[in-house]
């Protein structure tokens, strides 16, 4: 009897199918174009209320702290979301999760979010990692125990 579910995240064989160093590049690039969108408008939109220079420094901190925490939240929510993926993910077919493929905590996705930034600290070596892991896990994955494998 055959136990799994159709829309399983595993292969005929019941493992994970690791997505690899450039399907998660192009993810990467889909999210930082949404999020530069996003913050494009926000920013030319705080410039069009400000009426001046003077009021527009400082709301543009303002805009620049709430991107910050926003793009954090960004990644923490969408990939601890039922989807387990952000929108770049969801367009290239990629699920971040456990090791069995279930989905990961908010407080799980925080710490992969956070993880980031060490994986990105030295030249890139914590997302270099992902091209030569046997299961394409970047810095950011293993310190969060994650992985990113293909959606079907």
């Amino acid at each position: 009897m055959n136990d799994q579910i159709l829309d399983s995240p595993i292969n005929q064989t019941g493992q994970l199918n690791y997505a690899g160093f450039w399907i998660r590049v192009a993810a990467v690039l889909i999210d930082s174009l949404i999020m530069c969108v996003v913050i494009g408008l926000v920013v030319g939109l705080t410039f069009a209320l400000a009426g001046s220079a003077e009021n527009a420094v400082g709301m543009i901190i303002v805009v620049y702290l709430l991107a910050f925490v926003g793009g954090i939240g960004y990644f923490v929510v969408m990939e601890s979301s039922p989807k387990q993926a952000t929108f770049g993910k969801q367009a290239m077919g990629i699920k971040v999760g456990k090791a069995n493929g279930e989905r990961i905590t908010t407080a799980n996705a925080l710490g992969r979010t956070l993880g980031r930034w060490l994986s990105s600290a030295i030249f890139y070596i914590g997302y270099i990692m992902v091209a030569f892991d046997a299961k394409n896990q970047g810095l950011h994955d293993k310190l969060a125990n994650t992985y990113v494998f293909y959606a079907k």
